[in-house]
């Protein structure tokens, strides 16, 4: 691992920040890191108000897409909420759908089929609302390359709103409305929403033509963290907003079928990493195992018994792609030891019987057991689709746009992508791409790096520091959980090694005489060495409490140690 210490702020800046709030240097020094500069800043950061929330109104056609609603709605038209089989697009649709369901029937949802139709607005979709009488689609999370098929809607006289967060390609499809705040036309004042936010943004246009206030919209927010926390967007502006009421309405309030997805979590609170570890897998696998239509019956379900019967059968489809994943994941790594592909500077593998729905997952694991852009292929129909992850810092969208001539579509963000290519077309596409980042990846970045903060000392942690860090969450990219070191740390003798395969590390450390702490490092259990007969030895690490029998201790949880 490579240790990467931030550069730290103009020292005139920091003092400045800590007068204004009154907050120790530690404290100052990371809202300056994070961009955080003036008490005005901070006041928004520390305390968010939905007030901070911007006018939908900014976001380009959303008066359109507003006028085209109303438009159905007054005529007696049947609309079709559309959108993607992972997290941000079943949230996204069960959010729309359940807020148009409130005041309008004639309401139907649809999530395309993983196998049968893949990513994104499909033919058969839009055959599906011309045999059932729908003349308006609204798209959540897809459609911003779709121009063929808003074309082919076109000509059946369906009108299409797409409601995007994708970079768009060099046209936009010929629709009623195209909102994504990504569109290089789009002056809105905040682009890192998810496909949900950009619906949430869209439902917000729709209530304030009704009268209705953001209050009003508060129940919906459950949905919208949960993309949030899924999507892995920048957890700053206005997904912090969104993030952190939503969370409030998960702990205190949640939809009947989130509750009945966490009611057997012990936790008193939920953060966004729980959201992401136990709420987004399991309504995740809805459309990996069997279909994504699942998801949007539980989330959009209100009687709490019926609830809990969807929220069995998820439970079980989780379970099923747990064991899928971890097979794919074995085979996977043989494969990459038989072809000696491990000096590449690329993982790309195929194999036609691997089960589309958890190659993502797959391609994630493989990232972080060799550290380099990854892509997962399988067989799909008549040809290959994957799912790719990327490494720190690295556009893997940009490489794959690279290697544009061989593939038949794609699309995605900096870190994760997906795609399809003829079968032919595969070892060309696979060399092409080693030849791209090849050239273009920094050899740094294929070493895993710790962004570590701040250096501090032992003495500098204490309940006051805790309790203004927990307010910096929700935690998420561009806001992280702060990452700290500290050098000349000792085990008290008490190191040992936890876990049935001793993976695990657990100390008790002290520096320099200072007030001792437990502390805990998952999958660091090869370190047990360099800590044992009091030797010296620097740690990076998080600060945690730890609840235990009632009592309330600070824990650190080491990321890494060297001597």
């Amino acid at each position: 691992m490579r240790w990467t210490l931030q550069s730290k702020p103009e020292k005139e800046q920091v003092q400045k920040l800590q007068n204004e709030l009154l907050v120790d240097e530690i404290i100052a020094t990371l809202l300056v890191q994070r961009g955080i500069t003036t008490y005005d800043q901070a006041k928004t950061f520390f305390r968010p108000t939905l007030d901070d929330l911007h006018n939908p109104y900014l976001m380009k056609d959303m008066d359109k897409a507003v006028s085209r609603i109303e438009k159905a709605i007054a005529n007696g038209e049947n609309i079709l909420i559309f959108g993607d089989y992972d997290v941000d697009g079943t949230t996204a649709v069960s959010l729309v759908s359940s807020y148009l369901k409130s005041y309008y029937p004639n309401i139907a949802t649809y999530i395309p089929d993983r196998y049968d139709e893949g990513y994104g607005i499909s033919y058969k979709g839009i055959d599906y609302a011309d045999d059932n009488g729908i003349s308006l689609i609204i798209a959540l999370d897809c459609g911003i390359k779709s121009i063929d098929h808003v074309a082919y809607a076109n000509e059946k006289n369906i009108d299409f709103i797409i409601c995007d967060h994708h970079r768009p390609g060099n046209e936009l499809p010929n629709a009623i409305a195209v909102l994504d705040p990504k569109r290089d036309d789009c002056t809105y004042p905040y682009d890192e929403l998810c496909g949900c936010g950009v619906g949430f943004k869209l439902i917000q246009a729709l209530a304030e033509n009704r009268n209705q206030s953001i209050f009003d919209l508060i129940p919906y927010l459950d949905l919208v963290a949960t993309a949030i926390a899924a999507d892995i967007v920048p957890i700053t502006g206005e997904n912090r907003v969104l993030a952190k009421f939503g969370l409030e309405v998960i702990n205190s309030n949640p939809r009947p079928g989130i509750k009945a997805l966490v009611q057997n979590v012990k936790k008193k609170v939920l953060t966004i990493t729980d959201v992401v570890f136990i709420i987004a897998p399991r309504i995740n696998a809805a459309g990996r195992i069997k279909h994504g239509n699942e998801a949007v019956a539980l989330l959009t379900e209100f009687d709490l018994e019926q609830a809990e019967i969807f929220a069995s059968e998820i439970e079980q489809h989780n379970a099923d792609r747990k064991d899928l994943d971890k097979q794919i994941t074995v085979e996977a790594l043989a494969q990459i030891e038989n072809n000696n592909e491990k000096e590449n500077f690329t993982t790309v593998l195929y194999q036609e019987n691997w089960h589309k729905g958890v190659i993502g997952i797959v391609a994630s694991r493989l990232t972080e057991t060799y550290y380099r852009p990854t892509i997962v292929f399988t067989k799909s129909g008549y040809k290959l689709a994957a799912s790719a992850r990327s490494v720190k810092d690295f556009d893997v969208y940009n490489a794959l746009e690279a290697c544009a001539e061989h593939l038949e579509q794609f699309g995605g963000h900096m870190y994760a992508a997906g795609m399809t290519l003829k079968e032919e077309n595969y070892q060309k596409f696979k060399d092409a791409f080693e030849k791209e980042v090849q050239k273009t990846i920094h050899p740094d970045l294929l070493i895993p790096e710790i962004s570590v903060d701040l250096e501090i000392n032992f003495s500098d942690i204490n309940p006051k520091l805790i309790r203004l860090l927990s307010q910096f969450e929700p935690f998420g990219p561009q806001n992280m959980t702060p990452v700290f070191m500290t050098k000349n740390v000792k085990d008290t003798g008490y190191a040992k090694p936890l876990g049935k395969d001793n993976e695990h590390l657990k100390l008790f450390v002290k520096q320099n005489g200072s007030e001792g702490f437990g502390a805990i490092g998952f999958g660091l259990g090869n370190k047990l060495e360099s800590t044992k007969n009091q030797k010296p030895f620097d740690a990076v690490y998080c600060i945690d409490e730890n609840e235990f029998n009632g009592n309330v201790t600070i824990q650190l949880r080491l990321k890494d140690l060297k001597n």
